[in-house]
């Protein structure tokens, strides 16, 4: 018994003994294996796997590991499917890589990192799912897709063509050591999204698909597509996701909505821009922020947030302008931009302006409304959230807008914007506009309200001669549908009013608008007064496009103002008669009826001719007797009365029942409860 224990203890140890040599004699197989008698038939292992030629032209080698295998590749050509249509996925002159051993037992493929020289790559993808970088038979699979960490190249060619996606790139990669922290440089041309792209830049040597373990690198960008071009240099942690931007961006072209096509946010038309910043992207998430720069000749500034992560991508964001330019708002409306605005961007091609673009006419006369079709199919691409306000408004021509802000909200293809606030004439124009492009054509509702504004403010004539007008104010209550804006106010019902209450003018607008001749001398020996304002009411019932004068009437202390007729939205026509009723006996008066008429490019005035032609044929008889006599043909006896200011502001303040009251009320509906 004694000696069965030495016994057994000596054949533990012959045991041990024969482990060890064992693992040594494969250390020494595995260190001195001659790994190139493997490379026919790997080659033919993988050709079959695969379903596509695969071959090592030249020679194998491995480093076998515990967790890993470091693979040596010299001459490499791995086929593309046959429906591709490069020939090969990639040939190259040498390619090293990491393979990890565990995760092949699960059918995956992991390789941490790839080294290639003088490679060229022909990557392709399809709408149905087909890719040449799958590695199984069936390319659609994403589990036949390897899990790539860093690539490194020097020197070479990658040709990228996905045709549903409007995509075919070919990129030209070079590596200079004398560049220091950014070796690699790179040439990109073909297209993108459909539009002509070249790019170029500079990256560092190891560009990382993915970003576990590893240090951001570096790239630099300079890439133009179409009208679009896009200077960037920062950090990237993750090209596979683009994940972990940290960049300083320059981006600039003709309208910011072309950035639909190639990002896909649905942006609005605008004048040529140039926008700089800070970007970055964690996770869905990215950010620009110290946004800064130039929409036409307006400034913006502000931060923005664009959210991939949602169901809907979400934008947000708060964007502010010292002074806004009114020529800019044009592109907004479906109008080309100013020729001011079209050039206002160095370095940016100027599009065709509105005095370029040949607009639709109608009778020989220029359409005034914008006719451009406004893209809302796009509003469904994304949510938003963003507020902007502008802190002056200059440029604005005859209407003297202030300053102005505005919340725009997009939810399920809903546009609102509410609040729209502007001050206009000292005053205030404030409301909501409401555009629900769920339905074709779009429903829009605009409900906005006018108060405290000056007349003197609105027309710079009347404050330059020291003019003092009272305030008045107004409402714009429109629903319709349309896709334009001449298409939805050719369609639109509701009601449109303007309303004042006392306040004095100079007498010069009644007197020449009566044409009553003793009055003008008046003026011309005593020089200019002020006459009352009493009242003025100028409301419209509007049905599908027509608006028709309810109340019409401007009540002054030496005359009254009524008119009736109507003015048609949908092909821009006017037909209005004003009759004046002066308040005082005059002579040399031959007041007769106005006539508005023609169109809003080309309105037309004059007088009825009737009522002018028998006072001038009594005029005619009269001074045949006496000239004396004549006088008395143009003798006003002022038959005018005051004006029931109360009655008129009330009838002005309620639309007709029926299309006008119902299009009214839907019209308020826009605005937030």
């Amino acid at each position: 018994m004694q000696n069965d224990k030495p016994r057994g203890r000596k054949w533990a140890v012959r045991i041990v003994t024969a482990l060890v040599a064992l693992f040594a004699v494969l250390v020494l197989v595995v260190m001195f294996f001659p790994w190139d008698v493997l490379r026919g038939p790997v080659n033919r292992y993988v050709s079959e796997k695969t379903g596509r030629t695969f071959e090592i032209t030249r020679h194998l080698d491995v480093d076998l590991g515990w967790r890993s295998a470091t693979v040596k590749l010299d001459g490499i050509e791995f086929a593309n499917p046959s429906w591709a249509r490069d020939p090969y996925l990639v040939r190259a002159d040498r390619a090293e890589l990491d393979l990890r051993l565990w995760p092949l037992l699960g059918g995956k493929v992991v390789i941490p990192r790839l080294m290639m020289v003088a490679p060229a790559v022909g990557l392709q993808m399809e709408k149905d799912g087909r890719r040449t970088w799958a590695l199984g038979k069936d390319t659609s699979d994403e589990g036949t897709v390897p899990t790539i960490g860093q690539i490194q190249v020097d020197n070479g060619s990658v040709d990228f063509l996905a045709p549903h996606l409007g995509v075919d790139l070919h990129a030209e990669v070079a590596y200079d050591s004398s560049k220091g922290e950014l070796p690699l440089s790179y040439r990109i041309k073909g297209t993108y999204q459909r539009q002509p792209l070249t790019a170029q830049g500079r990256t560092g040597n190891v560009m990382q698909l993915a970003a576990t373990g590893q240090p951001p690198f570096p790239l630099e960008i300079d890439a133009r597509a179409g009208q679009t071009r896009l200077k960037a240099a920062g950090t990237v942690a993750a090209l596979s996701s683009l994940d972990g931007i940290d960049a300083t961006f320059d981006l600039r072209g003709q309208s910011l909505g072309d950035l639909y096509g190639l990002l896909g946010i649905a942006l609005p038309q605008t004048s040529p821009y140039a926008l700089s910043g800070q970007l970055g992207k964690r996770a869905s998430l990215w950010e620009v922020k110290g946004l800064k720069g130039k929409l036409g000749l307006s400034d913006i500034g502000g931060e923005m947030q664009f959210d991939q992560g949602t169901k809907v991508p979400m934008l947000s964001g708060t964007l502010r302008s010292q002074v806004m330019d009114m020529d800019d708002l044009g592109p907004l409306i479906g109008l080309p931009p100013t020729a001011r605005s079209a050039n206002a961007v160095e370095g940016v091609a100027p599009p065709p302006t509105v005095t370029q673009v040949k607009r639709p006419q109608r009778n020989g006369q220029d359409k005034v409304l914008p006719t451009a079709t406004l893209d809302f199919e796009r509003l469904g691409a994304m949510n938003a959230d963003v507020r902007y306000s502008a802190d002056r408004i200059r440029n604005v021509r005859e209407v003297p807008l202030d300053k102005g802000s505005v919340h725009v909200k997009l939810q399920d293809k809903v546009l609102t914007l509410d609040p729209l606030d502007l001050g206009v004439a000292a005053g205030k124009l404030s409301g909501a506009i409401r555009i629900d492009a769920a339905k074709n054509p779009a429903d829009i509702r605009a409900s906005l309200d006018l108060r405290g504004m000056q007349l003197a403010r609105l027309f710079p004539k009347l404050e330059t001669t020291g003019n003092s007008v009272g305030k008045f104010g107004g409402r714009i209550n429109l629903s319709g549908s349309g896709n334009s804006v001449a298409s939805w106010l050719g369609g639109a019902s509701g009601d449109v009013a303007v309303l004042s209450g006392s306040g004095q003018f100079g007498n010069l607008l009644p007197v020449f608008a009566t044409l009553v001749g003793g009055d003008i001398i008046k003026f011309l020996l005593r020089g200019d007064r002020n006459v009352e304002l009493r009242c003025a009411a100028v409301a419209f019932d509007v049905n599908k496009g027509l608006m028709t004068g309810r109340t019409l009437v401007v009540d002054t202390t030496n005359a009254v103002f009524i008119a009736s007729g109507q003015a048609n939205l949908a092909n821009e026509t006017l037909d209005f008669v004003v009759r004046p009723e002066p308040k005082s006996k005059n002579i040399l008066s031959i007041r007769t009826p106005l006539v508005v008429s023609g169109t809003f490019g080309d309105p037309k005035g004059g007088v009825e001719v009737a009522p002018l032609a028998g006072r001038g044929l009594a005029a005619l008889a009269l001074g045949a007797i006496n000239p004396l006599l004549a006088l008395a043909a143009t003798i006003e006896t002022g038959p005018g009365e005051d004006a029931d200011c109360k009655g008129v502001l009330a009838d002005a303040n309620r639309p007709t029942a029926g299309a006008a009251a119902n299009g009214a009320a839907r019209a308020k509906g826009a605005k937030q409860r």
